[in-house]
């Protein structure tokens, strides 16, 4: 899901991944200008080796944009989680490189397949809650690794991130840590994270918001479309027909008249992964 990445300043670092100075960040002090210019110059200072950035730590918070959150790393650094946020750290942990060439395998299918169902795994237990509710949350997870220059001197973590992605180019502020922790766990959805719409999937003027919003529409049920390569139309339909068609008549007064549509992933979303469709139903005033 995520490629190699860029270096990050500094200033950055040192929030961060705490960024550590070496012997040759400070200026040698200068030589005084009365001694004679026979003297002899006194030794340079050894080098020091600048320490391995340190791992970040879960229960931090960033205040992301959209793109921020789907770079291969977050340049911006942590804020007080009693400001605005739109990213928790959730879980940390270490990666597994090539040590032939460590910063050349950040980008690699291997570092993917190590770090995606991790991530994946923990924000379950993060967040509490049925796969079901999780699905039709628009709580979701993004990682990080080490930039090339952090992996040579020695970096070796990745880090967990929840998101609330609302739309491509939006995130949702998200509670402090200690409140989003579990927030699945109550029964039924949480409308502040769950997902509905404001017109009919597919159309122009859907777009995707939170349940606490303003909405027409609202995701149901999850769909599982199984595995291997991607699914021809008919084939998705034929698997989800039934499930859409039962949901959407329980939330139905009229048991035999309402409205649902299906929302299939793309191949971009199958190849990243998503397996699964949502059913949508009509809201009813």
């Amino acid at each position: 899901m995520r490629g190699a990445l860029p270096s990050l300043a500094c200033a950055v670092a040192l929030a961060l991944v705490g960024c550590t100075s070496g012997g040759g960040d400070s200026s040698p002090s200068e030589p005084s200008e009365s001694g004679p210019s026979s003297s002899s110059p006194s030794a340079a200072p050894p080098e020091t080796p600048s320490a391995a950035p340190a791992r970040p730590r879960a229960g931090r918070c960033y205040r992301l944009d959209s793109r921020e959150a789907l770079a291969s790393a977050a340049e911006a650094p942590p804020v007080s989680c009693r400001s605005a946020h739109t990213a928790v750290t959730y879980s940390t942990g270490f990666l597994e490189l090539d040590p032939a060439d460590p910063a050349g395998a950040l980008d690699s299918p291997q570092v993917r397949r190590q770090v995606a169902p991790t991530c994946q795994r923990r924000l379950a237990r993060f967040l509490g809650g049925s796969l079901e509710q999780r699905r039709l949350s628009l709580l979701t997870r993004v990682w990080f690794t080490p930039s090339p220059a952090q992996v040579e001197q020695g970096a070796r973590w990745f880090r967990c991130d929840v998101i609330a992605a609302q739309s491509d180019d939006r995130l949702l502020a998200l509670p402090r840590p200690n409140r989003l922790r579990g927030i699945l766990r109550a029964p039924g959805p949480r409308n502040a994270f769950a997902t509905c719409g404001t017109a009919r999937p597919g159309t122009p003027a859907f777009r995707r918001v939170a349940c606490s919003r303003r909405h027409s529409w609202r995701a149901v049920a999850s769909v599982s479309l199984g595995q291997g390569a991607y699914p021809p139309r008919a084939q998705i339909f034929r698997r989800m027909d039934p499930r859409c068609t039962a949901a959407a008549r329980a939330r139905a007064r009229n048991k035999f008249s309402f409205t649902w549509a299906e929302e299939r992933p793309t191949r971009a979303q199958w190849s990243a992964g998503r397996r699964y469709g949502l059913c949508w139903t009509a809201v009813q005033r």
